[in-house]
C-alpha cells in the first residue's frame, strides 16, 4: 500500500505546481486564487440546509463514486449556485473542496474577462495555461465565480461595451475543458440569474441549478452564532453577552449574511477601540449590535449599493 502523503508536504507541492503555471501565464494568476488544502466544513456554514444537501450529493462522485452507478445515474457535469452577493456561494464551494479533499481554485470570471480584453490576441496562450493548470493540479474543485460578468461589481459598473461573442466563446471553451478534466469538480455562481446567458446552462455544462437563499432570520442567526463562537475562540475569552440575535436580525432585512458578519465584527472593533482608549467596554450586547445596524441603515440610505458599508 502506498504511503499517504503528509498534508503539509502535499499543500506545499500543490502550491508550488500552481505557482509554476502562474509564473508562465500571469493572466491566470491575476484572476485566480488557489487554496491548496481548504478546511471549511459544511457545518461551519450557517443555515442553507437545502443548498448543503445539493453539494453533499454532488460530492458523492468523489467520496463514494460507486453510489451513482448503483442507482443507474451519474453526477451532473457541474453545479450552478444562484443567489445574491454575500449569501454563501463561495463558502459552499470551499466546503465542497474540503469534503472531497481537493484543492480549491477560485476563478474570478469578471477579472478573467478583463484579462481577455486586455490581451485579446493572446487568448490561445491563456487557454494553454489553463490546460497546464488542470493537468498539473489533478483533481481540483474549481469555482467560476460570477458567470454573469457584464453586470459584476468587479468591473465597476455594468459593461455593455464588451465584445460578448468572443468572450463567451473563450469562457465556454474553458468550462468545457474543465468538465473534461479527470477528477475535477466544477461549480459556477451568479448573483444575476435572470440575465445569465443560456449557453452556460446548455446540456453538458451547468445543468444543475442550486438556489442559495438564506431563510430569515434563522439562517442568518445560525451563521452569526458560528462566527461569534469563532471570534471567542480566537480571543480565548467570552466576547458576547446574552445577545438576542433574532431581535437584531429581524429589525433589518437588507443586509446579506456576509454583511451581517461584518456588522458583528464592526461591533467587536468598536469594543477594541474603547479598550485601547483605557475604557472597560464590557462584552458585546444586543444594544451594541442594534447601534451598528442603525449605522448601516443610515449609510445604506446614502449609498446606491445597499448592504456594503465597511
Amino acid at each position: 500500500m502506498a504511503e499517504r502523503e503528509d498534508p503539509r508536504i502535499r499543500s506545499e507541492r500543490i502550491q508550488n505546481l500552481w505557482n509554476s503555471v502562474a509564473r508562465k501565464h500571469p493572466s491566470l494568476s491575476q484572476s485566480m486564487e488557489l487554496e491548496p488544502t481548504p478546511d471549511l466544513a459544511f457545518d461551519e456554514i450557517g443555515g442553507l440546509a437545502t443548498a448543503k444537501e445539493e453539494l453533499l450529493t454532488y460530492s458523492c462522485a468523489a467520496t463514494n463514486p460507486e453510489v451513482y452507478s448503483n442507482w443507474g445515474t451519474q453526477p451532473p457535469p457541474a453545479l450552478l449556485l444562484i443567489g445574491r452577493r454575500g449569501c454563501g456561494k463561495n463558502l459552499l464551494a470551499r466546503a465542497l473542496a474540503a469534503r472531497t479533499g481537493t484543492p480549491f481554485l477560485r476563478v474570478s470570471v469578471p477579472r478573467l474577462v478583463l484579462e481577455v480584453v486586455r490581451h485579446g490576441g493572446k487568448v490561445g496562450d491563456i487557454l494553454t495555461g489553463w490546460d497546464e493548470a488542470l493537468a498539473e493540479l489533478g483533481p481540483t474543485t474549481i469555482f467560476f465565480d460570477e458567470l454573469e460578468f457584464s453586470q459584476a461589481q468587479d468591473l465597476g459598473t455594468q459593461r455593455m461595451d464588451l465584445p460578448i461573442g468572443p468572450i463567451m466563446d473563450f469562457l465556454l471553451d474553458m468550462v468545457d475543458r474543465t468538465i473534461l478534466a479527470d477528477g475535477c469538480q466544477l461549480v459556477g455562481s451568479t448573483a444575476y440569474p435572470q440575465s445569465l446567458r443560456p449557453a452556460f446552462r446548455a446540456p453538458g455544462r451547468f445543468e444543475r441549478v442550486v438556489e442559495v437563499t438564506p431563510n430569515l432570520p434563522h439562517d442568518v442567526v445560525e451563521a452569526l452564532h458560528i462566527h461569534a463562537r469563532a471570534a471567542e475562540k480566537r480571543a480565548g475569552r467570552t466576547l458576547f453577552a446574552s445577545v438576542d440575535w433574532e431581535r437584531v436580525v429581524s429589525g433589518y432585512r437588507q443586509p446579506s449574511t456576509g454583511d451581517w458578519v461584518r456588522i458583528m465584527h464592526a461591533a467587536l472593533r468598536r469594543k477594541a477601540r474603547r479598550e485601547a482608549a483605557g475604557e472597560d467596554p464590557g462584552p458585546v450586547s444586543t444594544e451594541d449590535l442594534l447601534h451598528e445596524v442603525e449605522r448601516v441603515r443610515h449609510t445604506d440610505n446614502r449609498l446606491a449599493s445597499p448592504g456594503h458599508y465597511l
